[in-house]
């Protein structure tokens, strides 16, 4: 069962997933970062920006999950610019270490081995951080996508453009396509930390953490890893059947075990 830790709000999720990212960069400078886009993480990024000011973070390194195909590489919602704005100019990470997946229509049909080759010699990912869809989608995973999949193309749910026309002008700007490492990839993580806030990802945290294991629920593969941490705020997890006992689990860990 993955550890779900219940917090009042998103900047608690934040505080509490930037300290364990320290612990980690303390550990280990030249750790691997798995990085994820749009608004659930960015309460993570903040609390970092105050944590790492004056920190050598010259030797991180990371990898963000997914990036749109045929997108244009300057417009300001591709995933590459949204890591550069959000992560690597706040964080002072160094942007030669710091990798998005090409969805370069040249050399689209290799994009996904060359990230998946460009992983492995990093050494693997140390933590991944994971959002979650309102379909139980993680990266941009969509249901029926298999637990062994590695990075590669796919197509967008009507429902994920939908939810992502928010960041465009309208819906028919939204790409149909993206490349977004795989569930495959994900497991092979050493941390997973997926974030949930509000009541519209309710439904899809109780799916990925208490319901069956299906490809129907994507999300539901972190049931299969070792080292999951789920950070939800009490509407994200308004539908959990075991909250108390998650709450209560919290409360009485011993602080030496950490995330």
């Amino acid at each position: 069962m993955a550890e779900v830790v219940i917090v009042p709000d998103a900047a608690h999720a934040g505080v509490l997933v930037a300290d364990e990212i320290m612990h980690l960069i303390t550990r280990r400078p030249d750790a691997v970062l798995g990085v994820a886009t749009g608004s659930t993480p960015l309460p993570v990024y903040e609390a970092l920006r105050e944590r790492v000011r004056d920190l050598d973070v010259s030797r991180l390194r990371a990898f963000a999950l997914d990036e749109y195909v045929g997108i244009d590489p300057d417009h300001p919602e591709s995933y590459r610019n949204v890591i550069r704005r959000e992560v690597v100019e706040p964080l002072g990470f160094d942007p030669a270490r710091v990798r998005v997946p090409s969805g370069a229509l040249d050399g689209i049909e290799t994009a996904g081995d060359a990230y998946e080759a460009a992983i492995a010699a990093a050494g693997g990912i140390d933590l991944q951080i994971l959002g979650i869809g309102t379909d139980g989608h993680i990266g941009f995973n969509e249901p029926g996508s298999s637990f062994a999949s590695r990075t590669r193309v796919k197509t967008l749910t009507q429902q994920t453009r939908e939810d992502n026309a928010r960041f465009f002008d309208s819906i028919d700007d939204v790409p149909e396509h993206c490349i977004t490492q795989g569930l495959g990839t994900i497991l092979a993580a050493r941390h997973l930390v997926l974030l949930a806030i509000g009541e519209g990802k309710a439904e899809a945290v109780a799916g990925a953490v208490e319901g069956p294991v299906t490809a129907s629920v994507p999300g539901s593969a972190i049931q299969l890893h070792p080292h999951v941490t789920v950070v939800v705020d009490e509407a994200a997890a308004s539908a959990l059947r075991f909250a108390d006992y998650y709450r209560y689990a919290w409360a009485h860990k011993p602080a030496w075990q950490g995330l």
